[in-house]
């Protein structure tokens, strides 16, 4: 496994995922991931900078483009709080929790986005649009409802499971209910 493939199945996945999903602006995409996943191994035992800067990276290529924010999920051992810069937590109104990523406890692509950002902070609670889970790091608790799983053609990065999330408003209403306008909507 080279970064260079991470990068090339990431980007496949990226492509795939914001061709078919309309994500609005200056919403929120969070990324899960375990760089020791895409590496091969189980999570947490194998985490990787290099992995982690590839990933960050990537999602950034795709992100800043589009106007979308990004929350990347720490791992369990920081009870997966999310990273992000200061003004989009502020103009979300998160609130600040006290951790600061470390390889084994936030994980690579955390520290790497940690490293990149430019003032980053960590909160907890978000309700993203959508995100991609690379590894099975369980991205829906972060993920507003009603949440929609989409598969792309390209299912792995490196070694990694990968799984998008989209969203959508939820469907109300009784039997007279209708989803679209249309003409229908003015039959009396």
């Amino acid at each position: 496994m080279s970064l260079e493939n991470v990068k090339a199945d990431l980007d496949a996945v990226l492509s795939e995922y914001f061709e078919e999903v309309k994500y609005p602006k200056n919403s929120l995409f969070v990324v899960g991931c375990s760089t020791s996943e895409i590496r091969g191994a189980w999570k947490g035992t194998s985490s990787s900078l290099d992995v982690g800067k590839v990933v960050y990276e990537t999602v950034m290529d795709f992100l800043i483009p589009r106007k979308i924010e990004v929350a990347i999920q720490g791992c369990e051992h920081i009870n997966r709080s999310l990273l992000m810069e200061r003004a989009t937590a502020d103009r979300f109104g998160y609130e600040e929790v006290a951790v600061v990523p470390a390889m084994h406890a936030g994980g690579g692509t955390q520290v790497a986005a940690y490293q990149a950002m430019n003032d980053p902070v960590e909160v907890e609670h978000i309700q993203a649009f959508g995100g991609i889970d690379i590894g099975g790091t369980e991205i829906g608790m972060h993920v507003k409802f009603v949440q929609i799983p989409m598969r792309t053609q390209q299912r792995k990065v490196g070694e990694a499971n990968v799984t998008c999330l989209k969203s959508r408003p939820k469907l109300v209403g009784g039997i007279r209910a209708q989803y679209e306008f249309t003409d229908n909507n003015l039959v009396e």
